[in-house]
């Protein structure tokens, strides 16, 4: 009797423990329906980026009224953001309880971690190729652009094991802007490519001081020569020109290197002397090189409408600005005959629900935002460029590029220069691999380069010693001796999120389960030998 009640238990615990498996698999893969279903109503959340340029915001909310005029049945709820790192937390919290966004703005490092949860995010090749509904769709209400003029190049960052899991939005790159009347006060010609050697000897030169005290250059108490904005992207820069290793498509970290730690020392040399510095550290380049207390500014050409002596967006008062001739280049190379430059900008991503015809709704938005309408105004706020060619060969698009100095706003002259750098070399940049993990190996790569340049503000000693435990240090920081590839990679929970309540249970019954069996074979074994 005793047997049969413990056998009666045992069903009733994996009885409970598989059907709560069930329903702990996460959603079921997607799947498009035939037809979109216009007899029904649907609510869907856009969660964008937005710092303080009210233009943009104001092109989201015409492009969800114009797209909701052509859809009536769909609502769009917009979110905004000030940065994509809090986007990207929202997500990770909100993975674990469904309620994440159904349509996000965000990069394709992130969207890597969002697929560690089943079916979360859509994969959209399918989706891309569908008669109906897809790229240059028959059944769409709007022109949509067919999968043949999207920028390839754009398309194949949103590529991660194979599927696209976005479209691209907007894509920009890093450039250098730089105060020209500066560097020929100092006596040197601008090239047409800059190199790092060429950045470095002039930073150094602009460091030259008065009797009093006051810089040579610019007749003021401040000067720091070069301020990098992204030390994240200038580390990985710096290592694709020089062929070296960061990472792998099989998720390597090959980050800590000889040739990082010769980058390193290089930068700590020109920290030390005051000729370099981050935006970490001493804030937005824009703001130094716009006061004449820069002459080599690193930042997104997204960020174009901040830069020069007329930027229409700035955070200092008009009354600091300085007259000054204003260039934009590629940032520094170490090979000016085979330039290298980061491509980066915001993708978009659909999450998966119970309801496909409520995915769908998501994907006809999403695809709404590769218009034409909408690409060439999003584009014309910053040094952006369109991620279609239906959109950059477009009359309006071109119309655009060649009214350079019609005004200080619309034609702002850099920004124009920086979106028209990215026309010209889109075959010079490159992507990183991106995995689970990549995120965090871009935050360490950035790291390196911040903790060496304040410890040499702090007058510590950067050698190798210093420089083999920062590699220790930032490594256990970033968990990053936890990733081995894609197929081995260690989540972190705090960045995932506690585990449902439900998850929880099941995992305390198996445990529980297994207790009980071992303790009924213990228990039969020890009755066995009584008798």
């Amino acid at each position: 009797m005793r047997k049969i009640s413990l056998c009666l238990v045992f069903a009733m615990l994996f009885s409970f423990l598989f059907s709560g498996c069930h329903g702990s698999r996460g959603l079921e893969a997607f799947a498009i329906p035939e037809d979109f279903d216009e007899s029904r109503d649907y609510e869907i959340t856009f969660w964008a980026k937005n710092d303080t340029n009210k233009t943009q915001t104001r092109i989201y909310e015409k492009a969800i009224a114009d797209f909701q005029a052509l859809y009536p049945n769909i609502t769009v709820n917009l979110r905004l953001y000030t940065d994509y790192g809090k986007i990207y937390n929202d997500v990770i919290t909100n993975i674990s309880t469904n309620t994440t966004p159904n349509v996000c703005i965000t990069y394709p490092d992130h969207i890597a971690t969002y697929l560690t949860g089943a079916n979360t995010v859509v994969p959209l090749d399918e989706l891309f190729a569908n008669e109906k509904y897809g790229l240059g769709g028959s059944s769409l209400r709007f022109d949509s652009p067919t999968q043949e003029e999207m920028i390839p190049s754009f398309l194949e960052e949103c590529v991660i094991d194979g599927q696209h899991y976005a479209i691209p939005f907007m894509r920009s790159t890093e450039a250098c802007y730089v105060n020209k009347t500066y560097v020929e006060k100092l006596g040197y010609e601008l090239p047409e490519v800059l190199t790092w050697d060429f950045i470095w000897e002039v930073s150094e030169a602009a460091l030259a001081k008065n009797v009093d005290g006051t810089y040579r250059l610019n007749g003021q108490n401040v000067m720091i020569p070069f301020i990098d904005k992204s030390t994240d992207n200038m580390m990985i820069q710096m290592l694709c020109q020089k062929e070296a290793g960061y990472s792998n498509d099989r998720g390597e970290i090959l980050l800590f290197n000889d040739t990082t730690r010769e980058l390193l020392n290089t930068i700590a040399q020109h920290a030390k002397s005051g000729a370099f510095s981050t935006f970490k550290i001493s804030s937005y380049p824009a703001n130094f090189l716009n006061a004449g207390q820069c002459v080599f500014a690193i930042d997104s050409t997204a960020g174009a409408t901040w830069m020069g002596s007329h930027a229409p967006l700035s955070d200092i008062s008009r009354d600091k600005f300085i007259e000054f001739e204003t260039e934009v280049k590629m940032v520094p190379q170490f090979d000016p005959e085979q330039p290298q430059m980061i491509s980066q900008g915001p993708s978009v991503c659909i999450f998966n629900r119970e309801d496909p015809q409520e995915v769908l709704a998501s994907w006809l938005f999403a695809q709404y935002l590769l218009t034409n309408e909408l690409q060439i105004a999003y584009a014309q706020t910053e040094g952006y460029v369109p991620v279609t060619l239906k959109a950059q060969n477009s009359a309006a698009y071109q119309t655009y590029l060649s009214r350079i100095r019609d005004d200080n706003s619309t034609f702002y002259d850099v920004k124009i220069k920086a979106s028209q750098l990215l026309l010209d070399h889109v075959e010079n940049t490159f992507v990183t691999p991106v995995f689970n993990g990549s995120a965090s190996l871009r935050d360490a790569a950035g790291q390196l380069i911040e903790n060496v340049t304040k410890s040499v503000k702090r007058k510590e000693t950067v050698d190798n010693s210093y420089i083999e435990k920062l590699f220790a240090d930032v490594s256990s920081l970033y968990r990053l001796d936890q990733i081995g590839g894609r197929a081995s990679i260690s989540v972190d929970r705090e960045e995932l999120g506690e585990l449902p309540a439900a998850s929880v249970a099941l995992l305390s019954i198996l445990a529980i389960a297994w207790i009980l069996i071992l303790f009924y074979v213990l228990f039969e074994a020890i009755r066995k030998k009584r008798m």
